[in-house]
């Protein structure tokens, strides 16, 4: 399993492009933009029909054209922040900031969480009109049928991903680790980086190694003869 900070490894790792293609949340992603694309597309290509008798298109989702809108329209936009986060993944490890890896672990979290619940409300409206739908037999029903399965298929994809950032969330840094710092500060604006130096505190083992140096020099003054 993953350690470091937000369920990814410390800043400062090199990037395996194999390792990273076999995470799940890797596959979850790369499904969920192509069930998106998918859904969007059969709407766009077949969505549209005309009867012989009109030449206006109507939505072949029981001539409801909320339904084509709106599977095309958490379709593009499932599509591109599929695509997004996927690309918040390869920058999360090189993060040092702990604040910023939590923000982008939230938005992955609400993402996820949002298009879960908008394919499923998604699948059970487009699922709704075509069970209304009279005439079965108009050009692009195999399409209509697709984009009402891959609207389920989608619901299987981005709740795993929600589930995942959820429980990124909840692990936050591994066993509290308070200690970590970016191993590309210096020493000593590490030391500052520690808690009780933020509030001008110097940690423990440093407050006691320096009163014994004092302690120490008054000694070696109180027994040294005078000049």
């Amino acid at each position: 399993m993953e350690t470091g900070v937000y369920g990814a490894a410390k800043a400062g790792g090199s990037f395996d492009l194999l390792d990273f293609l076999k995470r799940p949340e890797t596959i979850l992603r790369l499904l969920s933009a192509v069930f998106a694309l998918i859904v969007f597309a059969c709407i766009l290509t077949d969505g549209y029909v005309n009867k012989p008798d009109q030449s206006t298109l109507i939505c072949i989702f029981n001539a409801n054209m909320d339904a084509c809108h709106y599977g095309i329209g958490i379709g593009v936009l499932a599509f591109l922040g599929a695509l997004a986060f996927l690309g918040l993944d390869v920058y999360f490890p090189t993060v040092s900031n702990v604040n910023t890896r939590k923000y982008i672990v939230i938005s992955d979290l609400g993402f996820a969480g949002l298009w879960c619940f908008l394919w499923f409300v998604g699948f059970c409206f487009l699922a709704n009109q075509w069970a209304s739908t009279t005439d079965l037999a108009v050009t692009g029903a195999d399409n209509a049928r697709a984009a009402i399965a891959f609207s389920f298929f989608s619901i299987l994809s981005w709740f795993p991903l929600a589930s995942m950032a959820f429980k990124k969330y909840r692990m936050g840094v591994d066993d509290f680790n308070t200690s970590y710092m970016d191993p590309n500060l210096s020493p000593r604006l590490a030391l500052l980086q520690l808690p009780g130096c933020r509030q001008r505190q110097l940690p423990a083992a440093a407050v006691h190694t320096k009163r014994r140096d004092r302690r120490r020099l008054q000694a070696a003054r109180i027994l040294s003869p005078p000049a």
